[in-house]
């Protein structure tokens, strides 16, 4: 169905994530991959999905020259907790700092994906809130030595082992929590204007 909408659009995902990139596949979407590296920093004073908001159109402004039928998405994933933002961990102890804080509690996660194109851009964002279960040492352990916890927002994928034992409940999108509101990502292409 988007394939039809897009036909006349080149889509570029802006994005390393192989989650958001199977999203986009799995939605029927014809797109490239081009990455180009900016240092995510944004003022302090910034809370919540003004975090996310600000770094996807951040991560959008290095796309200069944007052709008439090119459309670039960008987006940035957080984890909000205790009056703060949880981004990736630098390494494996860290990891498990931030799983050990998720026990037993509710945290919320952001996404915000921008859309450019030569003479628009919009911003959407989407918030899930996700309790965790109690988890025990051994659990966090396991789960940090046997998958990757360093490219997540948060150190973990809710898609994962950890998610299938340590969450007991979710209020929003699941797909939100593993970086794409794909719901919404489908309705802002879908009413694009030709």
């Amino acid at each position: 169905m988007l394939s039809k909408k897009l036909s006349n659009y080149k889509i570029i995902l802006a994005s390393g994530s192989p989650r958001r990139q199977r999203f986009f596949e799995e939605l029927g979407i014809d797109f490239k991959i081009k990455v180009k590296p900016i240092n995510e920093v944004y003022p302090s004073y910034l809370k919540e999905s003004e975090i996310t908001d600000y770094l996807s159109k951040l991560k959008a402004s290095t796309f200069k020259n944007i052709t008439e039928n090119e459309i670039v998405i960008t987006s940035d994933t957080i984890v909000w907790f205790d009056g703060k933002a949880i981004e990736k961990p630098k390494n494996k102890k860290e990891a498990f700092k931030m799983i050990s804080s998720f026990s037993n509690r509710m945290h919320i996660v952001f996404t915000s994906v921008t859309f450019t194109g030569k003479n628009f851009q919009k911003t959407i964002n989407d918030s899930t809130k996700v309790w965790f279960n109690k988890l025990t040492d051994e659990e966090i352990s396991y789960y940090v030595d046997t998958y990757q916890p360093l490219d997540k927002a948060g150190a973990y994928g809710i898609q994962e082992w950890l998610g299938y034992i340590g969450i007991n409940k979710i209020e929003g999108s699941f797909f939100n929590v593993m970086g794409l509101p794909t719901h919404k990502v489908y309705q802002t292409l879908l009413n694009i204007e030709n």
